[in-house]
């Protein structure tokens, strides 16, 4: 059953909705972080639930604002609206989490990663990153921008750019802005204190390989496994993809 946690912070006055699937175990569980424009719903986040039924864990993830079945529109949403989001809804789970962020959400792994460090309340036993978009505002939006897309962005606030959904992809200024306080490469190594494994598609248009290998290029202080699928896309959401997903998640179980 679809649950609702109400937000309320500065200009954040909305519902997000979360689904929790809860276990006998509370030692551990795996926490979803979905992508830009994603759903809660979809292929690999109903395939981790089924997955984590069946190995006895908590499995939580929602919708931020904006997104599926969560209040507030989509052009509000900001880098540090969908982080707060995710602090908020990790409060709920028990015990240590495994971390499986795809694309946008494999940022905010990191992002919440560190603040839960910084707040000494670091519940993360390791992170699966799936296409993981880091700092996507700079890297994969506004530094690839036309200087027509850029001069439309300061004159009308937002451009609008084909996605594989129905519906165009709008990108704001204000999301472009935020992003600034949330980069995390050029500033030295970044630190987790867990395991990570990156999940990377060869085919993959949206979050290229370089992308992924530039990530790992920060992480020197940390174990970090990197897997490469040859015919894998962005989505990484085939059965064998899925597959592949659930060993590696039962792997960092048994760490």
């Amino acid at each position: 059953m679809t649950k609702k946690l109400k937000i309320v912070s500065g200009d954040t006055n909305h519902e997000i909705a979360f689904l929790q699937q809860e276990s006998q175990n509370e030692d551990l569980g795996v926490f979803w972080l979905g992508g830009f424009k994603s759903s809660m719903l979809g292929s690999k986040a109903n395939y981790l639930n089924e997955f984590a039924k069946k190995h006895g864990l908590e499995f939580t993830r929602f919708d931020y604002c904006g997104h599926g079945l969560s209040g507030g529109k989509f052009i509000d949403g900001t880098i540090s609206k969908w982080l707060e989001e995710a602090l908020a809804i990790f409060e709920l789970t028990k015990g240590s989490q495994i971390i499986v962020g795809s694309s946008m959400g494999g940022w905010l792994a990191l992002l919440l990663n560190r603040i839960l460090l910084e707040r000494g309340k670091n519940r993360i036993k390791a992170m699966v990153l799936i296409a993981p978009a880091i700092d996507m505002t700079k890297d994969l939006m506004s530094d690839k921008f036309s200087s027509q897309e850029l001069e439309q962005l300061e004159k009308n606030g937002f451009i609008e750019q084909p996605s594989d959904y129905e519906e165009p992809y709008i990108i704001t200024k204000k999301l472009i802005d935020d992003g600034e306080k949330h980069l995390l490469f050029g500033k030295g190594s970044i630190f987790t204190s867990c395991p990570i494994h990156i999940l990377q598609g060869k085919l993959d248009d949206a979050v290229p390989v370089e992308h992924a290998l530039k990530l790992m290029s920060h992480i020197t202080n940390d174990e970090c496994e990197f897997s490469l699928i040859p015919n894998g896309n962005h989505s990484l959401s085939s059965p064998k993809d899925l597959e592949n997903l659930g060993e590696v998640i039962l792997n960092l179980v048994d760490k």
